[in-house]
């Protein structure tokens, strides 16, 4: 089969990568999104997908809308008999979806219908969800409304972080692509209908999303940080002792009993790390990263930096 795959997250590397060494599959393109600026430099940065394609001798596409006749006419070129696609970052056009022979398939990080959209990874345990999953599904020109081909489920470990059930499930995703593959070659793939009456979305994530809602209760916010870690990170603003305020990254935090004191309270600052108050509880700030400095323990960050205690944390 020629394939073209399709993404721009580094979920999506090792599915690439066991396509490109999959017997029955020629990877013929890879299209994935325009180099963007990164870092202090602001120096353009590739997708880590366009490297490896590139290493392995693969053409790569940029094209900055795909829907865009020219773009598509760069697809069509390489008469695909089927797209893959996962983590691309743009939703595809019906004259997309129907330029493969066979089908156009997605690699979707949740168990849908649960979770369509941008952030299913976050969003599975934001809500407390005890699984995850990748599903794999026949494209549609909805957001991840397609008929289901198959679905392997994961189950969300006590402590995972987003980074974690992120790599997770990035190493499940080439078992259900393969399982998907073999179906499809032997003419038992099934589609099933996804149930609309159980959808739920995910929106993107954006960088404020990170900030903590200390009006939540003490187990809200430490899952939210797990949640968040490494991307956006959650952070909190931290009353100094010399006024104004100090905006942390938060990446690990414990959950400690309640002490008698309104939500967002700085309670404690000391070598085990920054206590506030929540709704009820209280979270211990374990791990943090300042602006322009380095992960630190919370301890050495407050080595140079003296806080507010019993000041309002936001």
């Amino acid at each position: 089969m020629r394939v073209v795959f399709m993404g721009t997250g580094e979920i999506g590397l090792p599915s690439l990568r066991a396509l490109l060494v999959r017997p029955d599959c020629e990877v013929v393109a890879v299209v994935t999104q325009p180099d963007k600026p990164a870092g202090r430099g602001r120096q353009l940065r590739a997708p880590e997908i366009k490297r490896v394609a590139e290493a392995a001798g693969i053409p790569v596409l940029q094209p900055r809308k795909l829907r865009e006749p020219a773009a598509v006419e760069e697809v069509r070129a390489f008469s695909p008999d089927l797209i893959v696609v996962m983590a691309y970052g743009q939703i595809l056009s019906r004259a997309v979806l129907e330029l493969p022979r066979i089908a156009c398939l997605n690699l979707h990080a949740s168990i849908l219908p649960r979770h369509r959209g941008a952030a299913p990874i976050q969003a599975a345990m934001v809500a407390g969800d005890a699984e995850s999953g990748i599903t794999v599904m026949y494209m549609a020109e909805g957001l991840d409304t397609g008929d289901i081909l198959l679905v392997r489920v994961l189950p969300i470990r006590p402590g995972e972080t987003g980074g974690s059930l992120h790599d997770r499930l990035a190493d499940l995703a080439p078992e259900a692509l393969a399982a998907a593959l073999d179906s499809l070659a032997a003419g038992t793939a099934p589609r099933i209908p996804q149930e609309e009456a159980r959808a739920t979305y995910a929106g993107r994530l954006r960088r404020e999303d990170g900030r903590i809602d200390w009006s939540q209760s003490a187990e809200e916010i430490e899952r939210r940080i797990r949640v968040m870690n490494p991307w956006p990170a959650a952070f909190v603003e931290l009353p100094l002792a010399a006024g104004g305020m100090a905006r942390l990254k938060v990446f690990s935090a414990v959950i400690e009993d309640a002490r008698p004191a309104p939500s967002a309270t700085l309670l404690l600052a000391d070598k085990s790390g920054l206590l506030v108050a929540a709704n009820p509880g209280a979270v211990r700030l374990l791990e943090v990263q300042g602006e322009g400095t380095r992960r630190m323990p919370a301890g050495e960050w407050l080595r140079g930096h003296a806080v507010a205690i019993g000041g309002r944390c936001s």
